[in-house]
């Protein structure tokens, strides 16, 4: 191993290689509850660095696991002692931008929110967005599919990725870096590491789609009636705002005394009902009043009894605010102890169902745990969590586990949805997809597996 390590430190310089305490005092999750376990951590400097790192990997049968910007949730960046892990957090580049084909091609280590701001910078919208937009990186999030506050208008990682360079496992390269929105020559093959997590290939660079600039944005909160008024009010505004909706976030009451408790923000509405939206829509265009077009359709939804109150933010320090509860919600679980979470979809239109069915099973097996259920619900996609009980034991808590998976997971099944909306499978719902996922599926997955990675190097364990 230490002739390994010598073969690689020659490749990628002394910047490019760190082991010892330089390994272990990295984070292994966004959690940051355990330290990365690698025997080393290989940071090249470009794709041909990485390519004759792979190289010489996969001649002495060496396992390496692909690190983004660890704010991964399923542990699929995980390593043992006897991996090395590669970050590309040297690679982070923006290559060029298109305003007249309206692409951006950038290296896999930048940050989602740098992307953000060169495509700004441009005149342009990199329109990917979720909270860790400041540290998770571009690859890691083609690398799990990623979706965010902004799929029901734009689409998930997959639908805003044009092209691809990945470095396969024996170290050679697949240049598919392409900025075409027509190519019908053969499979597509970028789609095969889009959402592999890592487990196919190392996404080194990608080209992206951009929109343009939005030129007027109007935000809003409302109180909802009922749950099942939710998706009545999401048809109502796609209509009413030509389909210029961006995002529409469902947010339980229990989430917004919690984001209040414990980082002292204000309720926007006076007693809040049990469930209440948080709406942006969106436009690039100067001629379409789209805050006159939300407020009008909010006032139909007051009047036919679908909400009960609303607000929309009137500068944008009010905007910040009411998005500020909605990663207030987030960042309010670790503080309340340990928590079970799952990051599920649905058909929209089983929302309702699914949420009142599965609260009231868990209800009935596990009375003293709290619900918190928040998400992006016009495109079905909701964050599923148990709390642990005020005061309980989290480790007890925290055993409950699998059958608590095993009952949200079979609701889920019920409505033909889907165990991992955006987060992925990594090492903590394999099992899981084991479970429910299709043999002929899975089958297909294991022969692309072995048809790239027959020895499974890389990212062991990982999904399948």
């Amino acid at each position: 191993m230490t002739d390994l390590l010598d073969q690689i430190a020659a490749v990628v310089g002394p910047k490019g290689l760190l082991t010892g305490e330089d390994v272990t005092m990295r984070a292994a999750d966004w959690m940051g509850l355990t330290t990365c376990q690698a025997k080393a951590v290989v940071r090249p400097a470009n794709t041909g660095e990485l390519s004759e790192v792979m190289k010489l990997c996969h001649a002495a049968g060496q396992t390496v696991v692909a690190a983004g910007g660890m704010t991964g949730l399923v542990h699929g960046t995980d390593c043992t002692p006897a991996d090395i892990q590669i970050s590309l957090e040297r690679m982070r580049a923006v290559v060029a931008i298109d305003p007249v084909g309206r692409t951006m091609t950038v290296e896999a280590g930048i940050p989602v929110q740098a992307a953000q701001e060169a495509a700004e910078a441009a005149g342009l919208r990199f329109a990917v967005d979720w909270g860790g937009r400041g540290t998770a990186t571009i690859g890691g999030g083609i690398s799990t599919n990623a979706g965010g506050i902004n799929v029901l208008k734009y689409g998930n990682a997959r639908a805003l990725t044009l092209g691809l360079e990945v470095v396969l496992p024996d170290g050679s390269v697949l240049d598919a870096l392409t900025t075409l929105h027509k190519d019908n020559t053969g499979y597509d093959l970028k789609q095969l590491f889009i959402g592999s997590e890592g487990t196919l290939g190392l996404i080194t660079a990608a080209s992206l789609k951009l929109f343009p600039a939005f030129k007027a944005r109007a935000t809003a909160f409302a109180g909802l009636a009922s749950l099942e008024a939710a998706v009545t009010v999401l048809s109502r505004l796609r209509a009413a705002t030509a389909e210029q909706l961006v995002s529409f976030e469902l947010l339980p009451r229990f989430g917004l005394d919690l984001a209040q408790k414990n980082f002292n923000l204000r309720q926007p509405l006076d007693d809040a009902p049990e469930w209440v939206l948080l709406i942006e829509a969106a436009t690039p265009s100067a001629d379409f009043d789209i805050s006159l077009a939300l407020e009008r359709a909010l006032g139909e939804a007051l009047e036919t009894g679908e909400i009960v109150d609303a607000l929309m933010a009137e500068t944008e320090s009010q905007r910040q605010a009411l998005w500020a509860l909605r990663e207030g919600i987030v960042n309010a679980q670790p503080k309340e102890g340990a928590s079970i979470k799952h990051d599920i979809a649905v058909p929209v239109a089983s929302i309702p169902a699914f949420v009142t069915e599965t609260a009231a099973a868990l209800a009935k097996a596990y009375p003293t745990a709290r619900l918190l259920c928040f998400g992006h619900v016009g495109d079905g996609n909701l964050h599923f969590n148990l709390l642990q009980p005020e005061g309980g034991d989290p480790a007890a808590f925290l055993a409950s586990s699998p059958a608590i998976n095993r009952l949200v997971h079979d609701h889920v099944a019920a409505h033909k949805g889907s165990i991992s909306a955006e987060h992925g499978i990594g090492q903590l719902r394999r099992d899981e997809l084991s479970r429910l996922k299709s043999p002929v599926a899975l089958g297909m997955m294991r022969a692309v597996k072995a048809a790239l990675d027959p020895d499974g190097r890389f990212n062991p364990g990982k999904v399948l």
